[in-house]
């Protein structure tokens, strides 16, 4: 066994971003040879790449690029917010967006397959996280504008017939903040609406009144529903005075469609209970 010097280990952690021990140990059981220290943590990192697999990664930043009418929106994720923060993590997600806008490759698999890969599990490594890949997405339309918030978390793109990409732009800012469910009011899902009527039915001040009542009032509880939840009906949030579908209209476009996305929707996050978990790897 050679004996490694600290400038050895300050060496091999700069090159690979990993903790002092495990720097350490590594040029210890490969006699001080930094160049085969580095192999066997390569070798590793598969395995410690593994080993965080199935933890659950439902924090994270969006990235959004547009080039040329087309958006390129993709969805990183880390376990925790201040792994999402790291300038590693930020430079992975940078390149998964460019690779995005290169290939067009929705597939999650496909867009990773080779050095993406690599590098995702190099980053799981660094950083002690599971890091994962989602919802890559491409829109192009006639014109397209994107807005991401401040925090990365929530952004959306807007797809429309005409207008600009400043306007398209500011929609998608609307959308970001209000999140309205559908374009155009005829747009929302049968299924929503359904669902909306038994909420209504249930509502105290519906009960005992005549068929006749009831069906007025509901009609006009669904229209509200509607309006406010409508992209085009919604006051637009720069000018309160003025609805987006105005907003549009005054620019010569029309509102296609949008998506909007926000870090983690979907992802079911299993709650822990921590004093159990300590409690039960004390026990064990």
């Amino acid at each position: 066994m050679a004996n490694v010097s600290a400038a050895l280990v300050k060496e091999l952690r700069e090159r690979t971003g990993l903790g002092m021990m495990e720097c350490k140990k590594a040029l210890t059981a490969n006699d001080g040879d930094i160049d085969k220290a580095i192999e066997d943590l390569r070798k590793n990192s598969g395995l410690k790449a593994a080993k965080k697999a199935d933890r659950t990664a439902a924090e994270g930043k969006l990235r959004i690029q547009v080039q040329d009418g087309v958006a390129f929106v993709v969805e990183v994720n880390s376990e925790t917010d201040f792994a999402a923060g790291d300038s590693n993590f930020n430079a992975f997600a940078d390149l998964v967006v460019a690779k995005l806008a290169d290939t067009r490759e929705t597939d999650v698999a496909k867009l990773m397959a080779g050095d993406l890969e690599e590098a995702r599990m190099a980053l799981v490594q660094k950083i002690g996280e599971n890091i994962t890949v989602r919802r890559p997405v491409v829109i192009e339309a006639g014109v397209v504008g994107a807005y991401l918030h401040s925090n990365g978390k929530v952004g959306c793109v807007v797809a429309l017939n005409g207008g600009t990409e400043d306007v398209a732009k500011d929609i998608a800012m609307h959308v970001t903040a209000s999140n309205p469910r559908v374009v155009r009011g005829e747009d929302m899902p049968a299924e929503v609406l359904e669902k909306e009527k038994e909420i209504i039915k249930a509502q105290p001040d519906m009960a005992g009144k005549p068929d006749a009542i009831v069906e007025k009032m509901m009609v006009g509880r669904i229209n509200k529903f509607l309006k406010e939840n409508s992209l085009l009906d919604q006051p637009f949030v720069k000018n309160p005075d003025q609805t987006v579908g105005q907003l549009a209209k005054e620019a010569g476009a029309e509102v296609v469609s949008f998506i909007r996305m926000e870090v983690g929707e979907g992802i079911e996050v299993e709650k822990v209970d921590f004093a159990a978990e300590v409690a039960a790897q004390l026990k064990g």
